[in-house]
């Protein structure tokens, strides 16, 4: 009997230490985590509070190294114009490479001049499209497509590739915008060739660090008056998305001109679908 009690308590010193123990090593990975967390954000070298606060955002809406983890997306890609015209397609991305194809349901307003069944893609190096499966390559066409596929995938990633490298941060303050106070921020994009590039205006909400509106140019398209974005988001496997987005002529203090709106809507929005490469081959 007397063996037999300190067999039992020799195993419950062993169960207490291994559980000790498995709590110690618990705490240490934790403590490990949030020192390396801090050590990380030590290590950016932030041009500025603009710049600070765009980084803040993305460890709210995930950075574009997730949507790289995620591989790819397919979601259904709505855009209405105030006329109740539309473009309804099928979207599909790879992450690595930028990679961006559409099976169009529907085309009202990008090439309806076109009849058929449209399809466009971006393999990485090249630009195509297709109508009913035989290849365009009318130089208009194709600048449309050109035009469309980076558009397309640049809202759909835009929260996440906002630390991308090549941005000009500058902080312009505080501002009241239909009762809600924001931080404002501008970005500029830097041009190897010395162009003039698109401006955005980010007004960041300090209650959720998260972008509601923006202003923004289209130089490629000659729109240099800003243009406001407003955003909704999802959150689809951690990462938020602007699932909905509408947008209208403004001014630089984010007025409405005219309340007339052109909305984009992402459905269905699924990642990790093994897409395969070879849908934004041409051949």
């Amino acid at each position: 009997m007397y063996y037999t009690k300190l067999s039992i308590l020799f195993l419950f010193s062993l169960l207490f230490t291994a559980c000790g123990n498995k709590e110690e090593k618990r705490k240490t990975l934790n403590e490990e985590k949030v020192v390396e967390q801090a050590e990380q954000i030590e290590t950016i070298a932030f041009q500025n509070k603009g710049h600070e606060l765009v980084y803040k955002m993305t460890q709210k809406t995930g950075s574009y190294q997730d949507l790289l983890d995620l591989k790819d997306v397919v979601y259904e890609y709505t855009y209405r114009t105030a006329d109740q015209k539309e473009d309804v397609s099928i979207e599909s991305y790879i992450f690595d490479g930028e990679l961006s194809h559409a099976k169009y349901l529907k085309h009202e307003r990008t090439l309806a001049e076109l009849e058929g069944e449209m399809e466009q893609g971006y393999n990485g190096k090249d630009f195509w499209l297709k109508i009913d499966g035989e290849e365009i390559t009318d130089a208009n066409s194709v600048a449309s497509v050109v035009f469309t596929r980076k558009t397309n995938f640049y809202w759909f990633a835009m929260m996440q590739k906002l630390l991308d490298p090549g941005i000009n941060y500058e902080y312009l303050g505080q501002k009241q915008l239909e009762g809600e106070n924001y931080e404002v921020v501008k970005v500029t994009f830097q041009s190897a060739a010395d162009e003039a590039t698109d401006i955005y205006q980010l007004y960041m909400n300090p209650k959720t660090d998260l972008i509601d509106q923006f202003l923004f140019t289209v130089v490629s398209k000659k729109v240099t008056d800003p243009i406001l974005m407003r955003v909704s988001y999802e959150n689809i496997d951690g990462v938020l998305i602007p699932a909905y987005r509408k947008y209208t002529k403004s001014d630089w203090d984010a007025t409405v001109i005219k309340d007339v709106w052109v909305e984009e809507i992402s459905n269905n929005i699924q990642f990790n679908q093994q897409v395969d490469r070879a849908l934004f081959e041409k051949d």
